[in-house]
């Protein structure tokens, strides 16, 4: 009996290969100079969102030269790369973000945007970058992979222009997580708030829900001496915003995290005429489905009534579907602790408070079981501190191989777990 079992033993350990950190370590530091020069050649011709032709293009071409089945385009720019291991097992997939923002950098360097008014200002394109060097460093082991990697390049993360679809809504509609099927996901985020060569991690939600409406006031034009003989929207408008704030300090529990900001307001086109209208739009971020559903409905009522209590009508209305929180799988984020410490060591991989910013990458973790990890790139001494979505956001260029080892020793391990 001993015999037996210790054969069975035997044959487990056969059929779960061990993970290569060894490899995948040498790989990614061999491929550094490479992903250096990539990030700064993405860097300096950023695209904006469902417009990524040429970074589309350049992922593409990279994925054909090793060997992947490629397809392109996907979700308007996007890009879907399939690598089958030499044995069966999960099928495991990793997001990219192609898109910039449109910012005018102000930041000098050797690969400033080269893009009038248009900038990498959150990282998209290490997060690419680093994707691409995971997909390089995973094929050259392809023949012990015990699985199947889904390497997907979202276009329009930072959301599609007006009026068009776009980002993983379309990409998720489109099948990216059918063709094969999905069984988990991982996806990265710069972070400069950590400082490179650590990494951060939290169970359940990572980033908040986000919700872009407007509200329209209807007022009535009149000289700005006789309002009486008018119906000035002004004042309702900003009754409507005290209102509103309300809502988030005195009728939802203090405990679950809310944020409503109204970011733009405008009304009118003469200091003394009465406007005969005031739109607003804002942002709404949450961390919690229910009280998402319930700042919309308390929204909802608040225009309304501020409106009809002044004798004329508002109105609301939601850009577009929104973005649930970004929620990380606890079993899959517990089962890939171990790899991110082989990586980065214990004391550098952190847990990590949720954060009000949003990301689509949410819309894949409501399919599958998924984990959202941040990647430190703060460097004080190099004058790399600047936050994200500005003008003079830069990284320490350290966390590009590093995070292609992150990704790959995840992929790695999630495969050899079954």
């Amino acid at each position: 009996m001993p015999l037996l079992v210790a054969g069975l033993a035997l044959g487990l350990a056969a059929a779960t290969p061990p993970t290569p950190d060894a490899e995948i370590t040498a790989a990614a530091e061999a491929l550094t100079p490479r992903l250096v020069e990539t990030r700064r050649d993405i860097h300096r011709s950023p695209e904006l969102g469902n417009r990524e032709v040429r970074t589309g293009g350049l992922v593409a071409e990279r994925l054909r030269a090793l060997g992947l089945e490629v397809r392109h385009p996907v979700a308007k720019t996007g890009v879907v790369a399939i690598l089958k291991g030499g044995a069966p097992g999960p099928v495991v997939a990793v997001r990219a973000d192609l898109d910039a923002l449109p910012i005018e950098e102000r930041r000098d360097s050797p690969y400033k945007s080269q893009n009038p008014g248009v900038m990498h200002a959150c990282g998209h394109d290490a997060h690419t970058t680093i994707v691409l060097g995971t997909a390089e460093v995973i094929a050259g082991l392809k023949a012990r992979l015990p699985g199947t990697v889904v390497f997907v390049f979202q276009p329009a993360e930072e959301g599609p222009p007006e009026g068009e679809a776009g980002g993983a809504a379309l990409m998720i509609k489109e099948g990216v997580l059918e063709e094969p099927k999905v069984q988990a996901m991982f996806g990265l985020h710069m972070d400069p708030t950590l400082e490179v060569g650590q990494v951060g991690w939290s169970i359940g939600p990572i980033f908040a829900s986000s919700d872009t409406f407007r509200i329209d006031v209807q007022g009535k034009k009149t000289h700005g001496a006789y309002p009486h003989t008018g119906l000035d929207p002004v004042p309702i408008a900003a009754e409507i915003v005290s209102s509103l704030q309300l809502i988030v300090s005195r009728e939802i529990d203090a405990q679950n995290p809310k944020v409503l900001t109204i970011g733009q307001v405008h009304g009118g086109n003469r200091f003394n005429i009465i406007a005969d209208a005031v739109r607003m739009e804002g942002t709404m971020r949450t961390l919690d489905a229910s009280v998402r559903r319930e700042l919309k409905d308390r929204v909802a009522r608040v225009v309304k009534g501020v409106a009809e209590a002044h004798g004329t009508t508002a109105t609301l209305a939601f850009r577009d579907e929104g973005n649930p929180p970004t929620m990380n799988d606890p079993a899959l984020t517990r089962a890939s602790r171990p790899a991110l410490e082989r990586v980065y060591g214990r004391a550098s991989v952190l847990e990590v408070k949720p954060q009000m910013g949003a990301e689509d990458f949410a819309r894949f973790a409501e399919k599958v079981p998924a984990l959202y990890v941040k990647m430190g790139v703060r460097n004080e001494a190099r004058g790399i501190t600047a936050m994200i979505h500005t003008e003079d956001f830069d990284l320490d260029e350290r966390v590009l191989p590093l995070g292609v080892r992150a990704m790959a020793t995840m992929i790695w391990d999630r495969l050899a777990a079954r």
